[in-house]
């Protein structure tokens, strides 16, 4: 049986043209595989049989969409996952899904090496190669544009030579990558900083300078996961679709910043994440409501150690293991219900509520019949402050 490589297609040119580039190079069979994450565009079976014209001996297309949901974004929702404090991880999340795939499908194909599109500047390179390397240490992992010189220019040429089955349309001015939790927009007149994003960037957010009147919505939780919105049970994937639809609309979850890139370089990002931001403003105010302080303090703190882990491919890795851990056992209280309010690209909290509530009115009301004894605050501010009254002795002695 030939050698064979498992190829991360996704339908445009640069894959397209990586099918016949890596047999050329490799000798190798080229296996397609396509992995749905909710990215919408074209039909995922045009795309497999566009692979097989291209020269693919075998092409693979996996529905994850619900897979992704479940066992990659809500642990990023549990984890309220921001990078950086403002990027839910867009891309990050996607890419130890189709790694996982990868390396299943290179394992019962007999594959012994698998192949993706990126480029050696980015950060996706290193989450596919290190997702595979923890999953299947036993592959190896190549990069026609970045290993074999397959520039754009170079890809175009051979398409027509070998008159492969590509439209080429006008050149998108932007790079895009894009699922279910968002949408990446990077390149172009971007690349300068001061330059201000125009409308023309967006896709799943309308302007929210041009909003209407606000709209409210509830989304129960149970256990950190979205099962409910205005009281109509979902799934994660639906949740997510749903509060895509219902925060785009006000223009939440627009991003633009300047990103620490895990290859050492700042990139310039516009992102729209409307139900990722609207989810994790919700799930976050919960945990206000259900976590006692300490709790909530370390969570807080581990947050932006487990996004930088997910931000730097290290999905499969023993700590983010741990942390997983750690974060799932912090969900067993977080079940109740958030209100948000959504206008003008903002989710503002309005209300929660929780049979698990920490909250209690009759400790924190300042009305006559509260429970509270300050006769006991006054020693405890003595036991509190006495390291720094005795420090302070000596420091003005």
């Amino acid at each position: 049986m030939a050698q064979r490589v498992v190829l991360a297609y996704s339908g445009g040119l640069d894959t397209s043209v990586g099918i016949g580039w890596l047999k050329d190079a490799t000798g190798k069979e080229v296996i397609a595989l396509a992995v749905d994450v909710g990215q919408g565009g074209e039909d995922m079976n045009d795309i497999r049989q566009r692979a097989l014209d291209c020269g693919a001996v075998e092409s693979v297309v996996v529905d994850a969409k619900d897979e992704f949901a479940n066992d990659y974004l809500m642990p990023a929702l549990k984890a309220n996952a921001l990078y950086q404090k403002r990027y839910p991880l867009v891309s990050a999340l996607s890419r130890p899904v189709i790694a996982r795939h990868l390396a299943r499908v290179a394992k019962e194909l007999g594959a012994d090496t698998v192949a993706h599109g990126c480029t050696g500047k980015g950060n996706d390179q290193v989450r596919f190669e290190a997702a595979v390397a923890a999953l299947a240490p036993d592959l190896t992992s190549i990069a026609p544009v970045r290993d074999l010189a397959l520039t754009r220019d170079k890809a175009i040429v051979y398409a027509e030579e070998h008159n492969l089955p590509i439209q080429q349309s006008k050149k998108n001015p932007y790079s895009i990558d894009k699922n279910v939790w968002g949408r990446a927009v990077e390149t172009g007149f971007l690349e300068d900083p001061w330059n201000a994003p125009i409308e023309d960037l967006y896709e799943y957010t309308q302007d929210p300078a041009a909003d209407g009147p606000a709209d409210e919505v509830t989304i129960t939780f149970a256990q950190g996961i979205p099962v409910a919105i205005d009281g109509v049970a979902v799934t994660p994937l639906q949740a997510v679709m749903q509060m895509n639809t219902i925060a785009g609309q006000h223009g939440v979850g627009r991003i633009d910043i300047v990103e620490d890139r895990l290859v050492g370089i700042k990139s310039r990002e516009v992102y729209e994440a409307p139900g990722a931001i609207a989810l994790i403003a919700a799930h976050e105010e919960l945990e206000n409501l259900t976590l006692e302080r300490d709790v909530n303090r370390y969570k807080r703190k581990m947050e932006a150690d487990w996004a930088e882990l997910v931000y730097e491919g290290l999905w499969f890795s023993g700590l983010k293991r741990s942390m997983d851990a750690f974060i799932d056992d912090t969900q067993k209280y977080v079940s109740g219900e958030i209100r948000l309010q959504l206008q003008g690209g903002r989710a503002v909290v309005t209300g929660r509520k929780s049979d698990q509530s920490l909250y209690d009115f009759s400790l924190a009301t300042y009305d006559t019949g509260d429970t509270f004894d300050q006769s006991l605050a006054k020693g405890f501010i003595e036991i509190w402050s006495l390291p720094s009254k005795i420090s302070a002795r000596r420091d003005l002695s």
